[in-house]
């Protein structure tokens, strides 16, 4: 091959790797802007919130903002609580029970597995506003109205997407382990939980992180459900607070959105490398 050609084609590559470099960074940008503004509206003193041109770099840094956010709205901790309270309960739930679904759709053949699951994903295209009213009907006749019963127990259920994920990447295991298993005597809920579980962890973590982050930042179900102030998660904690006086402060309230998003970023820079492991192996196998 000419000396020029190969020039060529390395000056092709290296300006390929370039353009998608840049894109890259460019894209990044765009998605970190609102983040670095709320953060940045947070430490700014009122008057310098809504000033034209607006202001990146507050002209005074105020910590005490996060200070005076938490005392305006009263009951922080608690919707903390609240919130940490639901997405611990609903991320047992869906692990869980959809671990166990899953099993079921990837492992044990039976008649009409695979229509069934069909049907499973189907589910996924019902939008939550469509089955709201019957929903609310079916837990008002329970009582549940006002407790955080709607918002957990469902998640005992299963999710489709869970279920999906988590079959996904049990296909993904070599059936000669569980045959090994059944040989030395186990039953299947051994397997499952000596075996597949153990070999799953990526997975249960994806899942679970997806429900922390779905269950944190909910809004439409704690707005339906929940009708006492002190029962509010932070979502529904930070409208209230909006909406509570005449004007908005919105250094004190993006200082409180600020830690209301902390959480999740530092969950998911602690986990980020088992969160990725788990998504880029649940699709490996069909």
């Amino acid at each position: 091959m000419p000396a020029n050609k190969v020039m060529n084609t390395r000056f092709r590559r290296v300006l390929f790797k370039l353009i998608v470099f840049t894109l890259v960074v460019l894209a990044s940008i765009a998605f970190l802007a609102p983040f670095v503004w709320m953060v940045s509206t947070s430490l700014k003193p009122l008057n310098e919130t809504m000033s034209l041109p607006p202001k990146w770099i507050p002209s005074t840094i105020q910590w005490r903002n996060y200070g005076d956010a938490i005392e305006a709205m009263g009951y922080f901790w608690r919707y903390t609580g609240n919130s940490l309270f639901l997405c611990v309960m609903t991320v047992i739930g869906t692990v869980s029970s959809s671990a166990l679904a899953a099993y079921g759709f990837s492992r044990v053949p039976w008649k009409g597995r695979d229509k069934l699951f069909l049907l499973l994903l189907a589910t996924m295209m019902i939008p939550f506003p469509v089955i709201m009213v019957p929903i609310y009907s079916l837990f008002k006749n329970l009582g549940w109205i006002g407790t955080f019963k709607p918002l957990w127990v469902p998640s005992f259920f299963a999710g489709a997407f869970s279920v999906f994920l988590l079959r996904q990447f049990f296909l993904t295991i070599p059936t000669d382990i569980s045959e090994a298993a059944r040989i030395d005597g186990c039953n299947e809920f051994q397997i499952f939980w000596k075996i597949i579980l153990p070999l799953s962890r990526p997975a249960l973590l994806v899942v679970g992180l997806f429900q922390f982050m779905s269950t944190w930042n909910d809004f439409l179900g704690p707005l339906i459900f929940l009708t006492e102030q002190k029962d509010f998660t932070l979502a529904l904690g930070l409208q209230s607070f909006q909406s509570q006086s005449g004007g908005t402060a919105w250094h004190q309230l993006m200082a409180a959105s600020t830690m209301v998003v902390l959480p999740v970023i530092i969950l998911f820079f602690f986990t980020q490398r088992s969160f990725i492991e788990g998504i880029a192996s649940t699709g490996a196998k069909d």
